[in-house]
């Protein structure tokens, strides 16, 4: 959840007219006296029963979002490699399960990087229930409450609605927002990105940010409203008397949805903000003591989530969903696709082969035919049996001839038969001697002159008022106090075939700066034209900090390597970058 609330007021707006039941006990929700009156998304008349959301598999998604984080400079800011990391997770799961899913590029954002959309396909393109949730966090930590536990149980409603494939009366989507932590930007973005007629597709927005806090209450955004009926109907039937997010208003990515006049509603389980004697008595956990202790620190891991909230959070998510898009009636004949291993490894004249796994997920068997896409230049791929009936296997047999591109490459596997559904192999392809490993960075430490790298005049130095980590010199980049770039580059060669590729750097950011929130002078990591990773001066801390990379991606190519260093007209930032490294293995 962003730090700081927008001054502007949030206009409320309520439906009339549904009502949801659950068990037998009907909810009706109040309208707010004075409030705009909006068209009401009406539940379906008859529903499947919701599933139970397994906590264990949100938890699983948390462990990887905490895992990438460690692998990625402890953190998944927007823009950098973390968030990148964690991006590809999600969408390579919506994938898999059948998702038409899109990244959309904020430029505007403080971190440019990209918002993830997916669409489950059933119900009409023009009655849409959406439900997002924002998936960077903070610099100081691996942002798990924060908000990994929205993303995470986001991801697992949307694969358990693929497994099931109920019949649908309204469209799902689902986004993962960036850079809301510096402003609401990925939202905002989206939003505006929006026609007319595209806002007035989506009949609701329900966000879902720190859903998971250790000493968390029962929040939810606009709870009298008639789009927040679901959400409070389900906690209302475990007895849990949920309260108004009071302190969440404004500072979350339901924010510009409701400026843009669509409905909004969500879950929260609270942040900074102190747990009330009667609160206490109400859910338990400890009273004057902030809802979230680690919120927006180092410590918001893995450990800093109540399991039963999240799983309340969780399962009230797929209620609201069910009530709102899932109609009754025997789900249509569906399949799914996985590969076994998921990565794979071949030299230039050798084969390797995969088992391809297909299970039937909602109706009868059917035939699947079997295809990929994505193979480079000389890899072959062909399958035996070709076609099989939901629940058998085949296997893939990948043929590298002596001359194929080496390299790291995504194979799309997919399975056509009444719908079509998909997995991806990652495949590399080594020379015929394999690993070559090794460090592949020359003069790292930057004590023997300046070659082979190539830097601005002044960049590559000795002098005392930075001093180096190890040795005498290191790069300074900027620390002018004026208008400045600075350019640091080396050409690399990336050995082909290793099972590991990890670039590491020692930075010191030193700054002038004394805002807390705006980025005014940046560091860019970039590997030929992509971004790795981007620092501030908002990351100004004391000493080095080690920062590290997988850069698996580039195996057996030729790339440069940079770092530009960009200060804006006034107060300085200094990036001091010592003891470069490139590793296969």
């Amino acid at each position: 959840m962003r730090g700081r609330t927008l001054s502007a007021g949030i206009a409320l707006a309520v439906f009339t007219g549904m009502t949801v039941t659950l068990a037998a006990q009907p909810v009706t929700a109040s309208p707010i006296a004075g409030t705009a009156v909006a068209r009401p998304i009406a539940a379906p008349t008859a529903v499947l029963a919701a599933p139970d959301i397994s906590v264990s598999n949100v938890q699983a998604h948390l462990t990887q979002f905490n895992s990438i984080a460690s692998s990625n400079g402890g953190n998944r800011r927007a823009g950098s490699a973390g968030y990148t990391a964690s991006l590809t997770y999600v969408k390579t799961r919506l994938q898999a399960a059948g998702y038409t899913v899109s990244e959309q590029y904020c430029s505007s954002c403080t971190y440019p990087s990209n918002n993830l959309i997916a669409e489950w396909p059933g119900g009409p393109a023009d009655q849409v229930v959406m439900f997002g949730a924002h998936l960077d966090g903070v610099s100081a930590g691996p942002g798990i409450n924060d908000n990994g536990t929205g993303s995470a149980t986001l991801l697992e409603n949307a694969l358990v609605l693929a497994a099931q494939n109920p019949t649908m009366t309204k469209r799902a989507r689902f986004a993962w927002w960036t850079d809301e932590e510096q402003g609401l930007n990925g939202s905002r973005f989206y939003v505006n990105s929006l026609n007319a007629t595209q806002r007035g597709y989506i009949k609701g927005y329900y966000n879902f940010d720190m859903v998971g806090s250790t000493n968390g209450g029962y929040f939810i955004n606009r709870v009298t409203s008639t789009t927040a009926a679901p959400l409070k109907a389900y906690w209302d039937s475990l007895g849990l008397r949920p309260e108004e997010n009071v302190e969440g208003q404004g500072r979350s990515d339901d924010y510009y949805f409701q400026q843009a006049g669509i409905p909004t509603s969500g879950y929260a389980a609270g942040a900074s903000a102190r747990k009330t004697s009667a609160q206490a008595a109400k859910w338990g956990g400890t009273a004057n003591s902030a809802y979230d202790p680690c919120y927006h620190r180092a410590c918001d891991s893995t450990a800093n989530v109540s399991a039963t909230v999240l799983n309340r959070s969780a399962d009230g998510v797929a209620y609201a969903l069910w009530q709102l898009a899932v109609g009754g009636g025997t789900p249509t004949n569906d399949f799914s696709v996985a590969v076994n291993p998921t990565a794979r490894s071949v030299a230039r004249g050798a084969s390797t082969t995969v088992t391809v796994v297909t299970a039937t997920t909602a109706g009868s068997a059917q035939s699947v035919s079997l295809s990929a896409s994505g193979a480079p230049s000389g890899v072959s791929v062909s399958f035996s049996p070709s076609s099989v009936t939901s629940g058998g296997s085949a296997t893939m047999t990948l043929a590298a001839s002596a001359g194929a591109a080496t390299g790291t490459f995504t194979i799309t596997v997919t399975g056509t038969g009444s719908v079509t559904r998909g997995a991806s192999l990652t495949l590399t392809v080594t020379g015929a001697g394999g690993c070559a490993g090794g460090q592949v960075i020359g003069n790292g430490g930057f004590e023997s002159g300046s070659t082979p790298w190539s830097a601005s005049s002044g960049v590559i130095t000795n002098s005392s008022s930075q001093p180096a980590r190890t040795g005498s010199y290191k790069a300074w980049l900027d620390g002018y106090g004026s208008t400045h770039t600075d350019t640091l580059s080396q050409s690399v060669t990336v050995p082909a075939g290793c099972a590991s590729y990890t670039l590491s750097f020692w930075l010191h950011i030193d700054t002038a700066e004394t805002t807390a929130s705006t980025a005014y002078d940046r560091l860019t990591v970039q590997v030929g034209s992509t971004t790795l990773a981007t620092y501030s001066n908002l990351n100004a801390a004391a000493g080095y900090a080690q920062r590290t990379v997988n850069v698996a991606a580039y195996a057996g190519q030729t790339v440069t390597l940079k770092f530009t260093g960009t200060e804006d007209s006034s107060l300085q930032t200094s990036f001091v970058i010592d003891d470069v490294t490139l590793q296969a293995s």
